[in-house]
């Protein structure tokens, strides 16, 4: 039977990867030490600053490729857990953390999906299956 989930899957990884490497970048671009300084306003080491875009980043590239998802997604899940409950919460829901809210359910669903269509995950254990059965 055809079925439209695994491209529905495949909007969301993309989607949500194209966000993360795009704020991953702004951190960058922005200069590193303006987002580590802002990080050190909050409270956090200013180190966390550049983990969290190296995560944003290289898990944007990696998550719309369909590399490490459920890893990847997990990390992007507790980025955005700090950013509701450290960043915006105190903002309030509507202009606050509603956009947040979506990406960590977003990530969580690719945490605790095991249908990998249309990503190089699949690729890897449809080997690893076939080289088991050898």
């Amino acid at each position: 039977m055809f079925t439209l989930q695994p491209i529905g899957i495949l909007l969301i990884r993309f989607v949500l990867g194209i966000i993360f490497f795009m704020h991953g970048l702004a951190k960058i671009q922005n200069g590193m030490e303006n987002t580590a300084g802002f990080f050190t306003s909050l409270g956090l080491p200013g180190f966390s600053a550049y983990l969290v875009a190296g995560i944003e980043l290289i898990g944007g590239v990696l998550i719309i490729i369909g590399l490490g998802t459920r890893i990847i997604a997990v990390l992007f899940a507790a980025i955005m857990l700090g950013a509701i409950f450290i960043v915006n919460r105190s903002n309030g829901f509507v202009g606050g953390y509603e956009l947040d809210l979506s990406l960590l359910a977003m990530s969580l669903f690719l945490a605790f999906n095991h249908q990998q269509t249309y990503a190089i995950d699949a690729i890897i254990t449809s080997n690893k299956n076939k080289q088991q059965s050898a």
